[in-house]
């Protein structure tokens, strides 16, 4: 289990000291756009008990966390008109993960469209401004 750094870029987003574009947030859990998005739409969940993986948080959090993935992701999939959804987690520098604060990706899928690779190019802020707008309209329907 890797230790939490209070630190981390999300920990920052969280505390409002780095700006984000927020689609959800609860007591326990937040979602914004990823500034380097895989595709339109591509989203992160986090957890805002400090957990730097899987492996540190509570199962109630963990459950928390995953059922706000599971309400978020059809509704971000239909903001965008995707045609699937890819739900990924990363644990480890190794397996993937840059940013040690526990997350979830929603990557919306749309069919001939190519995902870009993780952690790649940061998007346009109007593209992410426009998109947010799009899945909030939705999340509020």
């Amino acid at each position: 289990m890797a230790a939490y750094d209070p630190e981390n870029i999300f920990a920052k987003i969280l505390m409002g000291e780095i700006p984000s574009h927020k689609l959800y947030e609860d007591d326990d859990t937040f979602a914004f756009l990823d500034i380097m998005p895989r595709t339109e739409g591509h989203a992160l969940v986090i957890t805002k008990e400090p957990a730097a993986d899987l492996f540190g948080i509570t199962p109630e959090g963990l459950g928390k966390l995953m059922a706000v993935v599971q309400a978020l992701a059809p509704k971000i999939k239909k903001a965008v008109g995707a045609d699937g959804v890819l739900i990924q987690q990363f644990n480890g520098a190794a397996a993937g993960q840059t940013v040690f604060h526990l997350h979830v990706h929603i990557v919306p899928i749309k069919e001939g469209v190519p995902v870009k690779p993780h952690a790649g190019d940061m998007a346009d802020p109007d593209d992410l401004k426009a998109t947010a707008e799009k899945i909030r309209a939705v999340l509020a329907a």
